[in-house]
């Protein structure tokens, strides 16, 4: 019998195929990677930077093992050695085209990064280029495009969305807790290793092959896609031989214009399932035998995206099974040694539990050049064991100032919260949690 996997992506495949003609107008699917026929250059040159400033009070942790330390959450990344810094966040350069007048139906896709972030951190920060993007997309049929390379899975909107055009400094807790995914080799229980990233953050994207279609209808566009991943991030071959297998179908009633920008209401869903694997400690004693063992990691969303005139709304609730990263111990910096000497912070991962979280966005113009937005997001993590739950909460209030279609200025204050829902207000990890504090950021957004 056929497994859920298989049946969804024959499903979602069947829905697309089942569709009318295709259509050319971009969603996030098209947008990256793929060309209009035989308009398109045979090679154009893009990118863009993203300088920006962020703050912290950088409070200290104010109980526990490590009481008196730097706390992880109040200080910035990637580098985690300030509560305040300015950085060049994001430097992306690429090239993209099509194969005309050989064959315009034949597009490629090719993104470098330069910037100091969590892909270029494991080898260097600024200046240290990492490959992000490398695609080649076939659109000789009617009823599938092809896709192959590395590239952006489908899945979430904050991380299908491109980055250049996205509303906010931070991702949602949410996002950022589970589906920017930190690939580590050990689930942090081994007495004295930090345990920290073996390589670049997954940055949304995987090497592997991807059908996808957009077709349209009455108004109405309808996108499916199925793709197959190594799920082992960037610019790296599989370590398991276990593929990981996303499945991705939306709708959207289209309201006018065209681009990254085009006006729409879109209900879309999703899903990915995979497997990690991880070793195990046994024990405390650092001559005992660790166990390797591969764990199923499963992730699923839906959610609802609306931009129409002045107005803009979003909203998106997401389930991680497996795999969850569980923050340091403490709160400490991965590799902090304790007050007592005894031990060192470890980046921990639970690898059989549960999370979920949700957001809620609405911008609104008050003029052409200028926007105000709200987000709420909340991050339910490890659910499936109270001692280690963790309730976060943001509010972000921000603003963006328009310079001119590609150059803008983002302005962000961050409302964070976050307790252990199922612990005594005076249990140590809530008086760590109550040392959270507010963010702002700043930041210039420039494409050219």
């Amino acid at each position: 019998m056929p497994n859920t996997k298989t049946r969804l992506a024959v499903l979602i495949a069947a829905a697309g195929m089942a569709a009318t003609a295709p259509v050319q107008a971009a969603n996030w699917l098209i947008l990256q990677g793929t060309e209009p026929a035989g308009a398109a250059e045979r090679a154009r040159l893009w990118g863009f930077i993203q300088p920006e400033f962020q703050y912290t009070e950088g409070t200290e942790l104010e109980a526990g093992p490590f009481s008196g330390q730097d706390a992880i959450f109040n200080t910035i990344g990637p580098d985690r050695d300030a509560s305040s810094q300015f950085n060049i966040r994001r430097a992306r350069i690429g090239v993209r085209g099509q194969g005309f007048p050989l064959d315009s139906k034949t597009n490629y896709f090719f993104l470098v990064e330069a910037g100091n972030n969590g892909i270029t951190k494991p080898g260097g920060g600024l200046g240290s280029l990492k490959l992000t993007d490398a695609s080649v997309t076939f659109n000789h049929f009617d009823a599938a495009r092809v896709r192959v390379g590395q590239f952006k899975t489908p899945g979430a909107e904050e991380g299908l969305k491109a980055i250049h055009v996205f509303d906010y400094v931070n991702f949602t807790s949410v996002t950022d807790g589970v589906l920017l995914e930190r690939y580590i080799d050990a689930d942090g229980s081994a007495p004295n290793d930090p345990n920290g990233p073996n390589g670049p953050v997954g940055a949304f994207r995987d090497i592997g092959v991807q059908l996808f279609q957009t077709f349209k209808r009455d108004g109405w566009e309808h996108s499916y896609a199925v793709m197959v991943g190594n799920g082992n991030g960037l610019a790296r071959s599989d370590n398991n031989n276990e593929k990981d297998i996303y499945l991705y179908l939306s709708t959207e009633k289209i309201f006018g214009g065209k681009g990254a920008r085009r006006q729409g209401w879109k209900g879309f869903v999703w899903y990915q399932q995979g497997d990690r694997t991880l070793t195990l400690a046994q024990g405390t004693d650092s001559t005992a035998d660790d166990v390797e063992d591969d764990f199923e990691r499963k992730r699923w969303g839906v959610g609802t995206t609306y931009l129409n005139g002045k107005y803009r709304a979003a909203a998106e609730y997401i389930v991680a099974d497996g795999m969850i990263r569980n923050g340091t111990d403490g709160g400490a910096i991965p590799g902090a040694l304790s007050n007592a000497g005894t031990s060192r912070a470890s980046l921990n991962v639970l690898p059989e539990d549960e999370a979920d979280g949700w957001y809620l966005d609405f911008g609104y113009k008050i003029r052409p050049d200028i926007e105000l937005d709200i987000r709420y997001d909340r991050f339910n993590r490890a659910t499936d064991t109270d001692a280690a739950e963790r309730r976060f909460d943001t509010l972000t209030l921000g603003a963006q100032y328009f310079f001119n279609k590609k150059t803008r200025f983002i302005f962000n204050y961050e409302f964070r919260e976050a307790e252990a829902p199922n612990l005594p207000n005076s249990a140590v990890p809530n008086q760590i949690l109550d040392g959270m504090d507010d963010r702002i950021s700043a930041q210039i957004l420039a494409i050219f």
